[in-house]
């Protein structure tokens, strides 16, 4: 994956920890910057660097439009949405690169 594709994500800190939903169209990068914590903000106050569940989208327009829904979201949907694709909660950075 070249990362360079609109996509929505979710960082956590830990295992059932603090959860982050972002949107980008270049994933590798932006996780990258998380992780470097190069940006000052949520994710680096909190310490959220593991990517533990992504979707990939067409366009930029609908993955900004699931990322509004996502973020509204119960915790309980967004915990289920990330074991139903990673129930190890494993970091998937590395499998991007």
């Amino acid at each position: 994956m070249d990362g360079k594709r609109p996509c929505v994500y979710m960082l956590t800190s830990k295992q059932n920890g603090t959860l982050y939903v972002g949107v980008t169209s270049n994933l590798i990068k932006r996780v990258f910057e998380h992780r470097s914590e190069a940006v000052a903000g949520f994710t680096s106050n909190y310490h959220v660097h593991d990517l533990v569940w992504y979707e990939l989208h067409e366009t930029m327009e609908s993955a900004i439009l699931r990322e509004k829904q996502v973020k509204q979201w119960k915790r309980a949907w967004k915990l289920r949405l990330i074991e139903g694709e990673n129930p190890e909660w494993r970091d998937l950075y590395q499998t991007l690169l």
